[in-house]
């Protein structure tokens, strides 16, 4: 018996020392292929229609001018628009760490720092990882009773700065180079939004639905800006642009705010839905705003996409859209993906629709009813869309047609995040990396 206990205990060891990280240490799993799902019989997804769930003009050739991009990280306007990324995406590999208990309910983000990667774990510990899969270090600043909430982080930075805001009311700074603490403010009200950085201010929008501006130097609230709280807290990540020195953001209830970013003044607001307490519509959800300047552009889950004016929020034109992803801009042209899985394209300046094309054809009607669309950038060639049940979509850019189909995991993956020729993408366990 004293026998096997000391082999019990050595087995137990031996274990804990080989799942440890150690800074400079190799973390990813080793590269697999890629699975390809086989081709699936086209159906048709519905009878009855509320949002348009009929293809118009589908074998339109859709032209671009202008050419992709080199990804901009720090991007106050949220638009993607036509990004340099063409991979070949026939290697996966995965970075574990401690499931993330509420990855479904909020919108993670990846920081890039040059060619590293940011992201936090399960306990609110940071890791800041090379492009050769090397941890450069790993912070956590929360106490015990802290890290028992689960916090999740929102991210920004800049080339000096890396921001934090969370879900239990605390937001913070650290050197990106270094991993320091800056400094460490606690607020209110815990936040649910992006985090943007300009000048020397930080915003971010808390569950109450106040946006606040905080210095960067030492975390103080230069000033904030109350809008109509909800009864219902929503888990739908807020957003936030900046353009000509004035902030843009959404609050929970669908109602859109302008800003002097130097004051707190308000220009204007506009509301887009009914008063969410007498309709009792708690379900609303609201796509980033993303604006070229002069527009802002934005969608819902209650079939409405919106492009208002920037000087006064009044309305340009509204369509019939179903959607709550980021939509992006090229050109005169907005691509977006509805959540019955339709690929729109809309002239930016008349809202109308161009050309909308069923990329969820390649799912048979049962599965359809289970899968959602989570995000997708435009790369130089096709269309990368992730969705709930852990695919990746290949979709040709011009034609509109479904090209290819991954099978990535089969649980809810995030929106793909492209670096140089790997896309990366997220579950509440890890880290995936494709190339």
């Amino acid at each position: 018996m004293i026998l096997i206990n000391k082999i019990f205990r050595f087995l137990l060891f031996f274990l804990i020392i080989s799942c440890s990280l150690h800074e400079n240490s190799s973390f990813w799993s080793k590269t697999k292929t890629i699975k390809k799902e086989k081709t699936i019989k086209i159906t048709e997804l519905f009878e009855n229609e509320k949002a348009f769930v009929k293809e118009i003009n589908p074998n339109l050739k859709i032209k671009l001018k202008s050419k992709p991009k080199n990804r901009n990280f720090i991007n106050n306007l949220n638009n993607s628009g036509y990004v340099n990324y063409d991979g070949e995406l026939k290697k996966i590999s995965r970075f574990k760490y401690s499931k993330i208990d509420y990855f479904s309910q909020y919108e993670p983000d990846l920081i890039f720092d040059g060619k590293n990667i940011i992201f936090f774990d399960d306990k609110g510990s940071i890791l800041k990882f090379s492009d050769n899969s090397k941890l450069i270090w790993k912070k956590n600043y929360y106490s015990k009773k802290e890290r028992k909430k689960k916090p999740f982080l929102f991210f920004a930075n800049n080339s000096n700065t890396l921001i934090v805001g969370d879900t239990i009311s605390k937001y913070y700074a650290i050197n990106i180079a270094t991993g320091d603490l800056l400094w460490s403010k606690v607020n209110s009200s815990p936040f649910n939004s992006e985090i943007k950085i300009y000048k020397d201010m930080i915003f971010l929008v808390d569950f109450e639905n106040i946006i606040r501006c905080y210095s960067i130097k030492d975390g103080r609230e230069i000033w904030k800006f109350k809008t109509q709280k909800s009864i219902i807290k929503s888990q739908k990540k807020l957003s936030i642009i900046i353009s000509n020195d004035i902030i843009y953001f959404s609050n929970s209830i669908g109602d859109i705010t302008a800003i002097k970013a130097e004051t707190g003044n308000l220009i204007w607001q506009t509301p887009t839905q009914p008063s969410a307490i007498l309709t009792g519509n708690f379900l609303s959800k609201t796509s980033d705003l993303i604006s070229d300047n002069k527009s802002i552009f934005f969608s819902n889950n209650n079939n409405e996409f919106f492009s208002l004016s920037t000087e006064a929020g009044s309305l340009n034109w509204k369509q019939s859209v179903n959607s709550d992803l980021r939509p992006t801009l090229i050109d005169n042209l907005i691509f977006t993906i509805t959540n019955e899985g339709f690929l729109v394209v809309i002239d930016k300046t008349t809202g109308i629709i161009i050309r909308m094309t069923n990329i969820f054809d390649v799912f048979s009607k049962k599965k359809r009813s289970q899968i959602k669309p989570e995000g997708f950038i435009a790369g130089s060639k096709n269309i990368y869309l992730t969705t709930s049940n852990g695919r990746l979509l290949i979709i040709d850019l011009i034609l509109g047609k479904t090209k290819k189909v991954l099978k990535i995991d089969g649980e809810k993956i995030s929106r793909p995040f492209p670096l140089d020729k790997n896309l990366f993408i997220i579950k509440n366990n890890a880290i995936i990396k494709l190339n």
